[in-house]
């Protein structure tokens, strides 16, 4: 029988509000789901720490959304994913996890010049998951890798379309358009929200794939497998609300400032402090 309850909410996490970019893309793929979305930005960027250090914040938030009844955990967080996933799964064997993998596979689909730009974060590039996907999916082709420093950052506080967010970008991007890339991913859930600077800077020839949609199918089908869908008898007959819930280890304020820029709708946040 399953332990968890179909009427509950989902648990998503990143290290900032990175992942937002993946609960917007579950909220488009599920809309009636309810949803806990954890920032845990006493600890931002993931990307500059150790995977031993990202695997513990992973676990603790983990402990969190457990205890908050969640019926799945969505790893919303690249470097979260490749730090500790594997991990995770072997630890809370009976719990639903979906995490992020680079996607490199649909990138080396899509590439008609074999040359394919990764933005994504050192911790990234440095994980098992990376290169498991790069062995199996990139054979033949070359990628040009880059860790966008700073980029994370001026995402966290709100300045997606800045003079030093398109620095850090053209820093980025144009030594990878000078050797004929033609397609980019985007190997962090926080760089989907500078895409309409990517596209200015890489123009309409270059393919930008954002993982986030992909995260969300998944979603939908671990919970179909598990069986714990929300019932669509009890989605027609709702009037309470969703539960959506914000949580932060962080600033409340400025978190709260921040969604509602890169969301377009006002939240409460509430606080969290680890142990």
């Amino acid at each position: 029988m399953n332990k968890f309850s179909n009427i509950a909410p989902i648990g998503v996490f990143d290290s900032g509000v990175g992942g937002l970019s993946v609960l917007r893309a579950i909220w488009d793929e599920l809309p009636y789901e309810s949803v806990i979305y954890i920032a845990d930005q006493a600890h931002v960027p993931y990307g500059s720490k150790s995977l031993e250090e990202v695997r513990e914040y992973s676990e603790s938030i983990t402990n969190y959304l457990l205890q908050q009844s969640t019926k799945m955990i969505v790893v919303a967080c690249n470097t979260a994913s490749a730090a500790s996933l594997k991990y995770l799964r072997a630890k809370f064997p009976e719990v639903p996890f979906v995490g992020m993998e680079p996607a490199v596979k649909p990138a080396v689909e899509n590439s008609r010049s074999r040359l394919v730009g990764i933005l994504a974060t050192p911790a990234t590039f440095q994980g098992e998951l990376y290169a498991s996907v790069v062995e199996r999916f990139a054979v033949g082709m070359e990628l040009i890798e880059h860790t966008c420093p700073g980029l994370v950052a001026q995402i966290e506080a709100g300045d997606i379309d800045g003079p030093m967010t398109y620095s850090i970008l053209n820093n980025a991007l144009f030594p990878m358009l000078s050797l004929g890339v033609d397609t980019i991913v985007l190997g962090c859930t926080h760089y989907p929200f500078v895409i309409p600077i990517i596209r200015k800077i890489v123009g309409e020839q270059v393919n930008v794939i954002d993982p986030a949609p992909a995260v969300a199918r998944q979603v939908n089908r671990m919970l179909n497998n598990y069986d714990l869908k929300y019932p669509d008898h009890d989605y027609r007959n709702r009037s309470s609300p969703l539960l959506m819930r914000f949580i932060t280890t962080g600033d409340i304020e400025s978190f709260e400032a921040v969604t509602t820029r890169l969301l377009g709708i006002d939240i409460q946040a509430e606080a969290l402090r680890l142990s």
